[in-house]
């Protein structure tokens, strides 16, 4: 059996790899990945910036890890529905073997190339702990609250143990040249060294980090966005340079209550992949459609403010900063900004949602959109409209000493805790120790956040009944 393993950017190891530890079973082995056009056109390349650094760290690290198992990695470059079937052809491939994706998108793309090609074309899970789609209700329906559809997860799951990394594999040898990883500078993107490194090796070290050292305490320490607390793996799991699996037994072993607490993160995780494979539309629109028709300011200069981190109101400011320097924002700031732009700026969440799928390293489609629909208040378990959040007050509770703030917003590094939150009531002296100069060093705040939220509140209100 000639078997080619598609590799794609959702899957970029070796371990707990199916298709891989499949084709190793039987026969000649090859191994493919598809310099798309729709991800390495530079000009797209660079929309993308942080993703495709880490993507292209991740490739080299996945080419590496196959030649020490005696495999390469065939680069080419065109659209897959055309270079795939072109290289099965062209190999005498007997079968095609990949990860599947949830993405409407992904979806099209493998059934164009399932038609296309002359042999089989098998997917396998590997995403997502449980299969997509096959979690319902009792009615037969998809669930739209979180909790019911963890629950009913829990008691249907079933993880069993990681696969092995495969000890042989028979390559199978050919004449097809691969090309050339680009460069960064090939796709005209200045490498940022503030951002963490792709690969499975390091992955594999955050996750041994966080099982020691962070997992213990992260029921307690995942709200605090002035400390280390969260596991940075998201961008591991988005790109698969680890398996749900392998993340989801390790946090099994170590227990406690972090372990339970990471753990439901994890169903999180996979009640927004189902959530996308049962209702593909999400991507393009609201799920309750009352929210599409209401009265948005998109594209104002408020949310240019925003996007750069100068609203003047610095949690917010904080968050979009750390997004454009480091390509990840902690989570509960990623909410506080969230709904600081949909609410009290009133600002569609595609405009949020689009923007932070360019710049985040961990831009999950499925994660991504529902974060932000859970945070307007429109979409699939997400928290009611109405709730507001209190930027000043979410940031005194977790960030109480302005660390993180301070850290990204340096500008106000020597003012008093009691006004670093809330710079525009301090008063004239203590700005000019601190060396503050407001409307100058630091924004005032592009909106009055009591007005704006009653006005918000107005308009949502008027939205959301007009539906009923």
């Amino acid at each position: 059996m000639r078997t080619l393993v598609w590799f794609r950017g959702k899957d970029l190891r070796v371990a707990d790899h199916v298709p891989l530890w499949t084709a190793a079973q039987r026969g000649e082995v090859a191994a493919l990945f598809v310099l798309d056009p729709y991800f390495f056109l530079p000009r797209r390349a660079r929309r993308l910036p942080h993703r495709m650094q880490f993507l292209l760290e991740s490739i080299d690290s996945l080419r590496k890890n196959l030649n020490s198992l005696g495999l390469d990695l065939l680069l080419v470059s065109g659209p897959s529905v055309r270079v795939v079937p072109e290289v099965a052809s062209r190999l005498g491939i007997e079968r095609v073997l990949a990860q599947r994706w949830v993405e409407p998108f992904g979806q099209e793309r493998d059934r164009r190339v399932a038609e296309a090609l002359d042999v089989p074309f098998e997917l396998h899970e590997g995403e997502t702990l449980h299969p997509l789609g096959t979690l319902r209700s009792t009615s037969g329906s998809p669930y739209e609250t979180y909790t019911p559809f963890a629950n009913a997860l829990q008691k249907h799951l079933r993880v069993g143990d990681p696969l092995a990394v495969p000890k042989a594999l028979r390559p199978l040898h050919h004449d097809v040249p691969s090309e050339r990883l680009p460069t960064l500078a090939d796709l005209g993107i200045q490498e940022n060294p503030r951002l963490i490194r792709g690969g499975e090796r390091a992955a594999r070290e955050r996750l041994s980090a966080f099982s020691k050292e962070g997992l213990a305490d992260y029921a307690l320490a995942r709200d605090r966005v002035d400390q280390p607390g969260t596991s940075r793996l998201s961008a591991d799991l988005k790109f698969g340079t680890l398996s749900p699996r392998t993340v989801y037994r390790a946090a099994l072993a170590r227990g406690g209550p972090g372990a339970e607490r990471f753990i439901a993160e994890l169903i999180w995780r996979e009640f927004t992949h189902s959530t996308l494979c049962d209702r593909p539309e999400l991507l393009e629109r609201a799920f309750r459609p009352s929210y599409d028709r209401g009265s948005w300011l998109d594209g104002s200069p408020a949310a240019s403010a925003w996007k750069s981190g100068q609203t003047g109101i610095p949690i917010v400011d904080a968050a979009s900063r750390q997004l454009l320097q480091e390509g990840f924002v902690h989570n509960r700031a990623r909410m506080i900004a969230a709904s600081f732009l949909t609410k009290h700026l009133r600002q569609h969440y595609r405009v949020g949602e689009g923007h932070y799928l360019r710049y985040l390293i961990d831009g999950d489609w499925a994660q991504n959109n529902f974060g932000w629909q859970w945070s307007a208040g429109c979409g699939v378990g997400a928290q009611p409209y109405f709730r507001v959040m209190n930027p000043v007050a979410q940031a005194e509770k977790f960030d109480p000493e302005g660390t993180y703030v301070r850290s990204w917003v340096p500008e106000l590094r020597r003012l008093e805790v009691k006004f670093v939150h809330q710079p525009w009531l301090a008063p004239p002296l203590a700005l000019e120790v601190a060396g503050v100069r407001l409307g100058e060093t630091y924004p005032y705040p592009v909106v009055e956040l009591k007005a704006a939220r009653a006005h918000y509140l107005d308009i949502a209100n008027q939205s959301f009944k007009q539906a009923r």
